[in-house]
């Protein structure tokens, strides 16, 4: 798939997304000092998140509570929610320092905002995942989606997928735990394989709320091409979602060790031409493990190999010499030649 101008798939490094989210805690001005870090930092695309409360959450979502805030999920989104001229504002400051601008829309009032501001592509959290009048009114955008597939499985996954893939759009998944943060023992890995099995074809990625950048590299090795981290300035500043979120420095080293990983992962198994010159002094070669005399049949108690790899006769050709008769003497460890055999 493409979002914007960059080609998401197996055989390109993984795209690496920073997602503000909610971290900027309602300021734009924290909100752009963030985005400015993370293109320092190599990153290619941020993501926002757009509350538009009205259209999103009824009044009994007053009385909920997260697991990781001390007030209701309401309250929680009135703090922290930029307003639309603000989002404008970001969206621009992004795409001026050359990096893609994503966000989530939690309602149909948010995915018509930012259409109406021009986004490449939507990003549908694992919370909407399977908010199937959302999915739908967002697909017929026609623009490309990447789609968070927490606390689902791959059964409950397929009617979403279905619109996604009825409606003809580009469209990537990606494998999520949604607790904040994901201990090790609960997060799936083994999830970007599932998903990559349940639907070829279908670009797979790892959406990560662990702690440590540990998970997300490891998603690169089972072909995980998007990296989607929770992301942050500092880890000192107060908010719900900043325990699992990268800094400025581990944001550049996913950057960077994930292209190194995709690289590894994608080499196939061979002698590679670095490794001739260890490959000549590494490997052995036959060698007589003895004095023998001219016309002596040899067994193989008579050879051995030993390095340099220098000798005619590599190692792996040992079994070829035994039941050969020497042309001439040979004494021990002299490496043996083609020649001093019939």
């Amino acid at each position: 798939m493409k979002l914007g101008t960059r080609t998401i798939g197996y055989d390109q490094p993984p795209l690496v997304i920073a997602e503000i989210g909610i971290n900027h805690g309602g300021s734009l001005d924290v909100a752009k000092e963030m985005v400015r870090l993370a293109a320092g930092a190599g990153c290619e695309c941020v993501k926002h998140q757009t509350h538009i409360l009205e259209d999103e959450m009824t009044d009994e979502a007053k009385q909920i509570f997260p697991p990781n805030a001390d007030v209701s999920i309401w309250e929680v989104m009135a703090r922290c929610a930029l307003s639309q001229d603000d989002e404008v504002e970001l969206k621009k400051y992004t795409e001026s320092l050359g990096m893609i601008y994503l966000s989530t829309p939690f309602s149909r009032a948010a995915a018509d905002f930012l259409e109406s501001i021009g986004v490449v592509g939507y990003k549908i959290g694992s919370g909407e995942c399977d908010n199937l009048p959302l999915i739908r009114h967002i697909s017929r955008f026609g623009k490309p989606v990447i789609m968070s597939t927490g606390m689902q499985s791959i059964e409950t996954l397929r009617a979403s997928v279905e619109i996604l893939s009825t409606s003809g759009i580009d469209f990537a998944l990606l494998e999520c735990t949604n607790l904040y943060p994901s201990p090790p023992e609960i997060v799936s890995l083994k999830g970007v394989t599932e998903l990559r099995n349940a639907f070829p074809g279908v670009p797979v990625g790892f959406s990560d709320h662990s702690i440590g950048p540990d998970m997300a590299l490891a998603s690169v090795a089972l072909g995980a091409c998007i990296l989607e981290r929770h992301y942050t300035d500092t880890r000192y500043r107060i908010g719900p979602d900043i325990i699992n979120s990268m800094d400025p420095a581990e944001l550049r080293h996913i950057v960077d060790r994930s292209k190194e990983i995709w690289i590894a992962a994608n080499n196939p198994k061979q002698r590679t031409e670095a490794e001739e010159p260890v490959y000549k002094f590494a490997r052995a070669s036959v060698v007589a493990d003895a004095d023998l005399p001219a016309g002596h049949v040899i067994t193989e108690a008579d050879i051995w190999a030993r390095r340099p790899g220098s000798g005619e006769i590599a190692g792996y050709d040992f079994d070829k010499v035994v039941g050969k008769t020497t042309t001439r003497a040979l004494t021990r460890n002299t490496q043996l030649k083609w020649s001093d055999l019939k």
